[in-house]
């Protein structure tokens, strides 16, 4: 049977999980119709998501339409809960974004659609709740057509010539063949929908099942049909712990089959494992049920994979970019009466289930620090580890997350020799692109360092959070380069060459910092702020001074909409502020937008106070030996002591992602 994956994605309230469980009666996978508003839906299974009437966790179901089994994976609205949303495009096929006929097209309706289109994924779009009255689904559409794609479609009739010369203007070849045939073919259709050339759209009413039989129609006939390769392949998206304890991995088959019992191979932050899965299971209906395999375009849950995290590839799936959507906020945990070591192994699993949940450790302070997108999402962490773990703690109140990048390339330099130890590392630190994060490579010679010793370098690079030295918030958007090393043929150890590593990464960076190249960087929201025309003036005025980026207001509907970005730190809590200067009228919605500099950058580092020389930790010194002792050499003399010259050695250029580095 073929299968199709298919994503519902909508900003909050626009009703996709209400669509879903309308997909899923239509076409008699459940019985009744659940109510999200009734907490009776059969994909928020979370207590917390019947209550709050939010979905919080991806979930999914299947059905069997017209030869076609088509699994729906229900993805949260919430902006708070966006990264899980984000996993969630791994592995569809197409998605369905919802769009509220009384809310056009949202903030958070244009980052989805961004990431769809990143992504490469097609796209179908259901018009919602045309039911309530004033909708207008020609207005809705013409919305969608400037704000998004040209292609958007109303695809109610596909033999209206209406739409078929829609669907022909948006390419050469589908134009030609309209004026030749008087029509476009099946083939040609969904090659449109495959390119996101032809984004097709319908309108109905999800709570009363107006207009879904339609869209599965329309999904059957027109989603593009994959071809999988036969070696396996398989990509994962999420994990949960079962009702046991047990660990889930849950997973897209992308090539071949997987078999219970059978040995998978992938590597988790460029670290290699081979381990046996125990159980498969597939989604039918809104159960799982334990099959012998799984098959290529399967999603599946297998039991067993104790090392696999959201966003890894299995077998022969290519490694795939890594999440764009990451928290702004941090918050220091406050475990009160409960354990802090228990309350950090629970926090731990959690992380386990979602990476972009970070959970960081100061055994110092003894403090946990954790890493969330908002409010909402702190509530949920806050009644998870209640009713998970049976722990109550507190948190204290969130700070912005601030990162640091260097702005030019630059060389650093560690060397560790105390008594009967030696290693040293020369790497090069090159700023990248916003959100690329940290990336790591080789071009040091094997004649020069053995292909075991650079491993160990860039495993040691790679196992921990690299604090910038202008405030000691965490290295990103840096490539970090093995250019020369040196071992002893007696005296190295494993250990050695972590601490030059990580004295080379913080040399470069003082030396960085010395020439005027780190920089601080700042999370900055995409913002759409909506009040009446008198009180624009009061708007404009705001935005300017938190420092904002915006556009000339424009009008929808009787109100004027400012459009820009500004910096997290000056708007979190605007949103009070706007309801309450426009009597309610007004409204604000955010999205992140990236990391760009500081806007303040002077004014955090001096509050701050940071001393990159004082942080022992993470010192930028090194560590050398004469006449049989060891002495410390400062952090701006260690090139002149260095043993290699980094002229003088032979460069071949390979990557982290070279299959040979993996073993495969």
């Amino acid at each position: 049977m073929r299968q199709l994956i298919v994503g519902i994605l909508a900003h909050v309230d626009a009703g996709k999980t209400t669509l879903a469980e309308a997909m899923l009666h239509e076409a008699g996978a459940i019985r009744s119709l659940g109510r999200v508003d009734h907490g009776s839906s059969h994909l928020d299974v979370d207590e917390m998501e019947r209550r709050r009437g939010i979905t919080i966790f991806s979930n999914q179901a299947s059905l069997d339409y017209r030869g076609v089994r088509i699994t729906l994976v229900d993805a949260p609205g919430h902006v708070d809960f966006s990264s899980e949303a984000e996993r969630t495009l791994q592995v569809l096929d197409c998605a369905v974004l919802v769009v509220g006929a009384n809310d056009g097209v949202q903030s958070h309706t244009s980052t989805l659609w961004r990431l769809l289109e990143e992504r490469g994924i097609p796209t179908f779009v259901f018009v919602n709740k045309m039911d309530l009255a004033g909708a207008d689904g020609e207005a809705v559409f013409g919305e969608l057509r400037a704000r998004l794609s040209e292609g958007c479609v109303d695809v109610r009739d596909l033999g209206d010539e209406a739409v078929l010369e829609s669907a022909a203007m948006v390419d050469e070849a589908a134009l030609e063949e309209l004026l030749e045939t008087g029509g476009l073919c099946g083939e040609t259709l969904r090659r449109l929908v495959r390119e996101r050339l032809l984004v097709p759209g319908v309108c109905g009413s999800a709570l009363h099942e107006q207009g879904v039989r339609l869209l599965l129609d329309r999904l059957v006939e027109l989603a593009p049909q994959s071809v999988w390769p036969n070696e396996f392949a398989a990509r994962v998206y999420k994990v949960t712990h079962g009702s046991r304890g047990e660990r889930i991995a849950w997973l897209k088959v992308t090539g071949g089959e997987l078999p219970a019992r059978s040995v998978v191979e992938g590597v988790t932050t460029g670290k290699p494992w081979r381990e046996k899965v125990d159980q498969v299971r597939v989604v039918e209906g809104t159960k799982l049920a334990v099959v012998p395999a799984a098959h290529a375009g399967e999603l599946c849950a297998v039991t067993g994979l104790t090392h696999a995290v959201p966003g890894d590839a299995l077998g022969a799936e290519p490694q795939g970019s890594g999440p764009r959507l990451a928290p702004v906020l941090t918050y220091r945990v406050e475990p009160g009466s409960s354990d802090v070591h228990a309350v950090l192994a629970a926090l731990r699993e959690m992380a386990d289930e979602d990476p972009v949940l970070g959970v960081t450790w100061s055994e110092e302070l003894q403090e946990i620090r954790l890493r969330l997108m908002g409010e909402i999402q702190l509530e949920v962490v806050r009644e998870t580890l209640e009713q998970r773990f049976g722990l109550a703690v507190d948190f204290g109140p969130g700070s912005i997350r601030y990162l640091e990048t260097i702005s030019e390339p630059v060389v650093g330099v560690g060397h560790f020799e105390p008594l009967r130890h030696y290693a040293e590392a020369h790497l090069l630190l090159e700023p990248l692109p916003r959100g690329r994060g940290l990336e790591f490579g080789s071009c040091c010679s094997e004649d020069d360092l053995d292909r075991n010793w650079q491993r160990l370098i860039l495993t040691n690079a790679m196992e921990r959070d690299h604090l910038g030295v202008l405030a000691g918030f965490p290295l990103t958007d840096v490539r970090i380069t093995l250019i020369a090393g040196r071992a002893h043929p007696k005296h190295t150890e494993g250990g050695d060459f972590r601490q030059a590593t990580y004295r080379a990464v913080r040399q470069g960076l003082m030396s960085a910092r010395g020439a005027g190249q780190c920089v601080l960087l700042e999370p900055w929201y995409r913002f759409e702020l909506e009040v009446p025309a008198d009180r624009v003036g009061r708007a404009l005025a705001d935005l300017q001074r938190m420092g904002a980026s915006f556009e000339a207001p424009t009008a929808r509907l009787g109100m004027s909409v400012i459009t820009g970005t500004v910096p997290v730190s000056e708007i979190r809590s605007y949103a009070l502020e706007v309801s309450a200067y426009t009597k309610g009228q007004g409204s604000l919605q955010v999205e992140l937008a990236g990391y760009e500099p500081c806007h303040n950058a002077d004014e955090v580092i001096g509050e701050v106070a940071y001393d990159p020389e004082a942080d022992l930790p993470n010192t930028p010194d090194s560590v050398f030996c004469s006449h049989g002792a060891g002495y410390t050499v400062k952090w701006y003399d260690v090139p002149e002591h260095a043993h290699v010259n980094e002229d003088d050695v032979r460069r071949t250029p390979w990557r982290l992602a070279d299959a040979d580095f993996f073993g495969t």
